[in-house]
């Protein structure tokens, strides 16, 4: 049986959208994937169509290739199959809602939205249209992070009651940032937090509550987060958040079963300082031992196993097949939602996505960070 065979739209033209057309050029069997593939036929960029056309040039996508410059070209596109919303947190609302409009399924990237509204909305619209939709949270599809969720299930280290998780770069934000850039820019959702601290909380998220069954999953009962923002901008430059969940992993015993974790984020300090010991990114702490993860946390590599008494610690390495990033992953479990019929990822699904939103609007609330009240609307469409 031939792979099933994905045709992709590319709205934006910046680095993420390179790395994902790259990933998705690469032969799906480097990886082992011999039963979908994927042909990328369109990229759209809001500059211009010259620009569409160099970024076709730039990843090496073959012919034929359509270049848009609106973003509605490429969605009416008949030949699109699912469209891939690369544009900055700010946009993504509009931009999934006018795919959506076009009947066209889509890959979102992190964050999801600005607000857990937004996000409520278009997975009920995805819903209503009977479309597919995925938050594009390219760690959960690792395999590395299937091994660790698989472990956490099976009880390798016991009852799992909290996790350490911390993403940060250690940057001058004001002579790598400014005040223009994304990463600080509110008119573009800018901060720490949505772009950084969004995978310390997949970390938190995938191994305390994904690892439930679905019925018995329940949002934190238990909120605390400070936030420290950047004088230039007033966008987050550093965020700490304590969480409580009303239950532990995977058995959610002793009753009543508590877990706890702490999910940080910060643009001045890095995670691991470039001349000193490794040290995890991310610690998952059991009562029969813990898993220490290493790497950046939205693209680790390696994991121990350490064991709380007598017994070997074991190092597993995670390499990344050919040169590829690992967005690959990501885009194989597209393809087969959409050959399956399925409307939403069981890796990520929807209601999760919106409660980890949920989490981080609580989060700016306490750490009074707010967007502007164009970018945080839910009306469709609004102008930006």
């Amino acid at each position: 049986m031939a792979p099933h065979n994905i045709r992709w739209g590319i709205v934006a033209t910046g680095w993420i959208a390179s790395t994902f057309v790259k990933d998705l050029l690469m032969d799906p069997k480097i990886r082992g994937a011999s039963d979908i593939s994927h042909t990328v036929v369109a990229v759209a960029s809001s500059s211009s169509k010259s620009r569409a056309e160099e970024f076709i040039s730039e990843t090496g996508i073959p012919a034929p290739c359509a270049a848009y410059d609106t973003y509605k070209d490429l969605v009416d596109d008949p030949d699109v199959d699912v469209v891939y919303v690369a544009t900055p947190h700010s946009h993504h609302y509009q931009n999934v809602m006018l795919a959506f409009e076009a009947g066209k399924h889509v890959l979102c990237e992190k964050a999801f939205t600005v607000n857990a509204a937004q996000a409520r909305i278009l997975c009920e619209t995805a819903k209503k249209k009977n479309l597919f939709l995925m938050e594009a949270v390219w760690t959960r599809y690792f395999p590395l992070s299937v091994q660790i969720r698989e472990l956490i299930q099976s009880s390798t280290i016991g009852e799992v009651l909290r996790v350490l998780a911390d993403n940060s770069f250690g940057d001058d934000v004001e002579e790598k940032w400014g005040t223009g850039h994304r990463m600080v820019n509110k008119d573009l959702a800018g901060g720490a937090l949505l772009d950084l601290g969004i995978y310390s909380l997949t970390w938190v998220f995938q191994t305390l509550y994904h690892t439930l069954p679905r019925e018995a999953r329940r949002p934190p009962s238990k909120i605390s987060a400070h936030m420290s923002l950047y004088h230039l901008t007033g966008a987050d430059e550093a965020t700490s958040i304590l969480l409580t969940f009303p239950s532990s992993t995977p058995s959610n015993f002793p009753r009543p079963g508590e877990s706890q974790a702490l999910a940080m984020t910060h643009l001045r300090v890095s995670t691991n300082v470039t001349n000193g010991p490794v040290q995890p990114t991310i610690r998952i702490q059991g009562t029969k031992g813990e898993i220490q993860v290493f790497g950046p946390a939205f693209r680790p590599e390696r994991y121990r196993i350490v064991p709380k008494d007598e017994g070997e610690t074991r190092e597993v390495d995670c390499p990344f097949p050919g040169d590829g990033k690992g967005m690959f992953w990501e885009a194989d479990e597209v393809a087969r939602c959409l050959r399956d019929g399925k409307l939403e990822s069981d890796g990520l699904p929807w209601e999760e996505s919106i409660v980890i939103m949920e989490v981080m609007d609580e989060v700016r609330r306490q750490g009074g960070l707010t967007y502007p009240k164009s970018i945080e609307s839910t009306i469709y469409p609004t102008p930006l």
